[in-house]
């Protein structure tokens, strides 16, 4: 009898292990798996590639240029004085381009990145804060 209950612990142990989950890799894929392309499409754009791939379908989308202007920082000299420059204000061009995987029924089973930037202060990278807004 004791050696059943132990037997079918582990086998329930074992299975639970199994079970798949959908943990999203970022706030993009978290947002839009499981949406409709079309809403996708609709809010950003049209996509500039795709290819048939079996029953899905990869989509490349490119946009959301944008121009960040990042400013200078100065050696802190106290009571709001600056000391010499230690880094020069810039310029970074901001854009986002991911690949969606897209069902045979339209609906997005994936999002994967393929160009981004990260987010200031080691915030959001662009991308992700770009096609999470509401």
């Amino acid at each position: 009898m004791n050696f059943r209950v132990i037997t079918m612990a582990g086998v329930l142990l074992a299975l639970a292990g199994c079970t798949t989950t959908s943990i999203s890799k970022n706030g993009i894929e978290s947002r839009w798996n499981g949406q409709p392309a079309g809403a996708f499409f609709a809010k950003f754009g049209p996509p500039t590639a795709d290819s048939a791939s079996g029953g899905t379908t990869l989509y490349t989308w490119r946009g959301g240029y944008k121009t960040r202007t990042i400013a200078a920082v100065y050696e802190d000299l106290g009571d709001g004085k600056k000391g010499k420059l230690l880094k020069p204000a810039r310029s970074e061009y901001l854009r986002c381009e991911v690949q969606l995987t897209v069902s045979s029924d339209y609906v997005i089973r994936g999002v994967r990145t393929l160009l981004d930037k990260p987010g200031t202060d080691g915030g959001k990278s662009y991308c992700e804060e770009f096609l999470t807004a509401e």
